[in-house]
């Protein structure tokens, strides 16, 4: 089961943080003892360890005394860390990182920490597709672009149809189909159309 998603910058700043269990401490003292964990780590060492000392931060331990593993990946200045239990592979994790980057790269068109700061109700969209209550849902990047896309694109049709005055409104069956824009009026004003 995946316990945690977590992204942090090079110098520990979380970006995205999701738990799909319960935890016992501090949120931000788990990720502080994660990054510390990994920072200090040289890039010649594999992408996860073992980590026994971040089972008293969740309430769920596993009853076979199987351990929990961070398992990680490094693109730029951003980690992208994954807290998985025994029953998850390694290398399975570490290709499911690179399906959620190679996702936020299609939604961003070449992602960044900035891109993570200014759009997280799309990043976690983009997790919620991929994953669900700690169990993985979907793999294929196609997919998971395509149901981002119609959620995309819902969320601006309810948009123009809730409000009337946003440029671009006026779509079949929309509320503000009669009325005229903003900037329509203006230029209008402007022309001599529509004057008395």
């Amino acid at each position: 089961m995946i316990h945690a998603v977590l992204i942090f910058n090079t110098s520990g700043t979380p970006r995205l943080t999701k738990f799909y269990t319960t935890i016992q401490h501090s949120a931000q003292t788990l990720i502080q003892k994660i990054f510390s964990l990994i920072s200090s780590r040289p890039a010649t060492l594999c992408n996860f360890l073992d980590a026994p000392e971040l089972e008293t931060f969740l309430s769920q331990r596993d009853q076979d005394g199987e351990k929990l593993r961070v398992v990680y990946r490094n693109y730029a200045t951003l980690y992208f860390v994954f807290l998985v239990d025994a029953a998850e592979s390694e290398l399975g994790i570490l290709d499911l990182i690179q399906v959620f980057v190679e996702s936020l790269d299609r939604a961003f068109e070449n992602v960044c920490e900035l891109d993570l700061v200014f759009h997280f109700d799309e990043v976690h969209h983009i997790l919620s597709e991929i994953i669900q209550g700690g169990l993985v849902l979907e793999t294929n990047i196609n997919e998971i672009d395509d149901a981002v896309q119609v959620a995309a694109k819902a969320r601006k049709e309810s948009f123009a149809s809730a409000n009337p005055l946003a440029l671009g409104s006026g779509g079949v069956g929309s509320r503000g189909a009669g009325l005229q824009t903003p900037l329509g009026w203006l230029t209008g004003k402007f022309t001599g159309v529509g004057a008395r």
